[in-house]
Order: structure tokens, then C-alpha cells, then sequence
């Protein structure tokens, strides 16, 4: 028998979060972004959650050729563009849109040969500053762009840095709109947070908006608001069991460096599961975590192949015991995965992206 840590893809719940961003979106088309292998869920076992969407958004053209063996005939958008010339000639086999960002793409284009013009999206580095041409340079790239024979239709994209945060879009959106002032072609500007916070605002959801991480149910804004306040579910649960009971006396230690010490008499269950699973080892005692869809904690170090949990809250919980370190227990209960994440300093794209390879999936 395989160890009893298992992940679990939630078909019912990505439907439910597209849904929910098509209903922020208003009018505008919806990418669905399965970057990271669709964030560490895996391309293949969200797709059918995720088909409704009006388009797919990703890196690499590994995915993209995945997401077409699928058998997906509608967008698909490289967001970072091409990497080397010969990349170009897999966008015209398999009909890639892709985003361009610097000179060199767009040298690229101009020697590359196709009797099909591509659908290009040219970003406008509008202050994340990572990629895109700067507001001065925008308009002398679309330029170019629109000159060549090798470009049919032309796009605008840009990122939000801070749409999560107090900060906001406004001074992103108002170089946005400058930039792109008169010049005709389709806009993209939401991630997540974007959609859900400002989509409002007049201009902002444009004509595509490109969640990532609310599709895969965690809140983009956490902890100032929570899957619940966003009408979110978990699309993703990492399930184990109890393996072995532990019955502490007062001064009992737990675990690599005896971190914890128990204050009295408890009963404490060890989990299959450690940082070599994906779990963070650096979350420290007090973790949330489910024991039969009962709320409790971890206890001492995260080690290698097994964590500790509090026994407390649940005492009829005994060898073999469901235990849920993040997203839906079998009863319902659910632990958002943002609150593990914060325990552990981190974030819930990392938890997502950093399930390892020994835990089996199912998608249900």
C-alpha cells in the first residue's frame, strides 16, 4: 500500500471559481492561466474544470502543446513571448497568440517566415518592472510591430503590482491608458486581485482579464479578505492520516531540536506527511490543520517524511485517522490554504507549486 498522503483536484470547485471570475469580469473574456504546470495542479486535471474559460494563458510551449493535445481549438497566449526564433515556428503550427516585450522579440518576428500573420500582445511596462517596453518606448514598438507583415492584430497588456495592496492600479491604469490612447486593438490588464478589487472601475476589466490564483481557490488579497469573503473554493486538498499515536506527559518533548514541550498531559498523532512532500518546513507550531474536519495544530518541526499534531480537539481520533493540511476534508470542513501559507511565511502559490512528485493526484 502506497503511503496515505494524497493530493486532490477539485473539478466542481474550478468550475465554481470560473464562474465566479466571469461574474467579476462583466463583459470582458476570460484567460484561464495554468502557468506552473496550471499552479502545480497539473494542466491535464484542470482542464475539464476549466474549459468554459474563453482562452488559456501560459509560459512555456511544453504547456502549450499540451493544452492542445487536450484537444483545446480556441486562444492560447504565451504571456512571456518567445524565447529563440524557432519557438515562432511552433506559435504558427499551433496557433499561439504571444505577448511581446522587448526589441529582440520583435527582431525575432521580423526575419521569421509564415504565410500566417500572428496575434501579438505588446506589453506596456506600466511600473511593475519586470517586462514590457517603458511608456516612452510603447508607441515606437507598436510602430514597428504594425509594419511588419508577420503581425495580424495587435493587443496591449500590462501587470499590476500592487492591486492587492493599498497602493492600487490607478497610477498603472492612468500610464496604461496613455500609452494605448487612440490605437486600436483589444486591452488586457486584471490578474486576480485586479479583477476582484477594481474590475469596477471604469476601463479596468477591458476586453480580457487573466485570473491565476483565485481560479485555484486562494483569496489574492489574504488576510485582508479570505476565500469565504470572495466566494471562493479550494480547488486543491493535500490529505493524509495518522500513522502512530503519541501520549505526552508534562515536559514531554516533540520532535528534531525538542521545539515544543508539553505544558501537561496530551495526546499528539503523527501525520505521513513532511517537507519532503511539499509541506513547508518552517511551519511553525500552531499551524492550522484538520483531524477528521476537526480544527487543530501542528506541534514541533516539520520534519523530512512526518509533522505532529495536536490531539486535543479531537480525541476519538486514532490510527488512521483523515488528516487535511490544507483545502476540503472528506466531511466538508475546509482549511484555506492561504492560513497555512501565512503560518509559513509564504504565500499560497508556493504550496500549490511545491507539491512534490511522490504524492499522487486524483482529480474528482
Amino acid at each position: 500500500m502506497p503511503r496515505p498522503i494524497h493530493a486532490f483536484v477539485h473539478t466542481d470547485a474550478l468550475r465554481h471559481n470560473l464562474q465566479r471570475m466571469r461574474l467579476a469580469a462583466a463583459d470582458a473574456r476570460v484567460w484561464a492561466v495554468v502557468k506552473a504546470n496550471a499552479y502545480g495542479h497539473g494542466i491535464e486535471r484542470v482542464f475539464e474544470g476549466l474549459r468554459a474559460a474563453d482562452g488559456f494563458a501560459l509560459l512555456d510551449l511544453d504547456e502549450a502543446q499540451r493544452i492542445r493535445a487536450l484537444g483545446w481549438r480556441g486562444p492560447v497566449l504565451l504571456l512571456e513571448g518567445v524565447f529563440e526564433a524557432r519557438d515562432l515556428e511552433l506559435c504558427s503550427r499551433l496557433d499561439l497568440w504571444h505577448t511581446v516585450h522587448c526589441d529582440e522579440q520583435i527582431d525575432m518576428l521580423s526575419r521569421h517566415k509564415t504565410q500566417v500573420p500572428h496575434r501579438i500582445f505588446v506589453k506596456l511596462n506600466s511600473g511593475m518592472n519586470r517586462l514590457g517596453f517603458t511608456p516612452v518606448r510603447f508607441r515606437s514598438a507598436w510602430t514597428r510591430l504594425n509594419q511588419l507583415p508577420q503581425v495580424d492584430e495587435i493587443s496591449f497588456i500590462t501587470h499590476f503590482s500592487d492591486a492587492d495592496g493599498d497602493k492600487g492600479i490607478a497610477e498603472q491604469m492612468a500610464a496604461f491608458e496613455r500609452a494605448t490612447q487612440d490605437l486600436p486593438g483589444e486591452r488586457s490588464t486584471c490578474n486576480s486581485a485586479g479583477l476582484l478589487r477594481h474590475a469596477s472601475a471604469p476601463a479596468v476589466a477591458a476586453d480580457w482579464v487573466r485570473p491565476g490564483i483565485a481560479l485555484y481557490g486562494s483569496a489574492p488579497d489574504f488576510p485582508q479578505h479570505t476565500i469565504h469573503d470572495w466566494d471562493l473554493q479550494p480547488t486543491l486538498s493535500l490529505r493524509s492520516r495518522l500513522i502512530a499515536i503519541q501520549d505526552l506527559q508534562a515536559g514531554d518533548t516533540v520532535g528534531y531540536g525538542s521545539s515544543f514541550q508539553a505544558d501537561a498531559a496530551m495526546r499528539i498523532g503523527i501525520v505521513a506527511c513532511g517537507y519532503a512532500d511539499g509541506y513547508p518546513r518552517h511551519c511553525p507550531t500552531g499551524t492550522p490543520v484538520l483531524v477528521d474536519g476537526v480544527r487543530t495544530r501542528t506541534v514541533g518541526r516539520v520534519s523530512m517524511d512526518m509533522i505532529a499534531v495536536d490531539l486535543t480537539p479531537c480525541p476519538q481520533a486514532g490510527f488512521g485517522t483523515e488528516v487535511t493540511l490544507w483545502g476540503r476534508a472528506s466531511n466538508g470542513a475546509v482549511l484555506s490554504i492561504d492560513e497555512v501559507a501565512q503560518a509559513a511565511g509564504t504565500v499560497g502559490y508556493e504550496l500549490m507549486c511545491a507539491v512534490s512528485a511522490r504524492v499522487g493526484f486524483t482529480q474528482d
